[in-house]
């Protein structure tokens, strides 16, 4: 497999990962149960699942209303764009 396939489905998977998180993270406020830490769902982002992760947000309307986690999150977005440019430029 080439390097660009080992991308794509890593950040399909990690994004898979972040979405899943958020929704996880939903249903156990819902339910006032243990949440997941905003650090753990900031990591996700920032390890490539910052689509993921917006998609979730506002699906499941999670987080949207905390402006500071929402800026981390699109400072996510653009630090996995800039780095997937930079992936790009290397292999090709």
């Amino acid at each position: 497999m080439d390097y660009i396939g080992i991308l794509i489905i890593y950040f399909i998977g990690i994004n898979l990962i972040s979405f899943f998180m958020f929704y996880s993270d939903k249903k156990k406020a819902k339910k006032d149960r243990r949440r997941i830490r905003e650090r753990t769902l900031h990591i996700s982002s920032f390890m490539g699942g910052s689509i993921g992760s917006i998609a979730a947000m506002y699906l499941f309307h999670h987080k949207t209303k905390k402006i500071k986690f929402c800026l981390i999150t699109f400072a996510a977005l653009i630090f996995n764009v800039l780095i997937l440019y930079g992936l790009l430029n290397m292999i090709i």
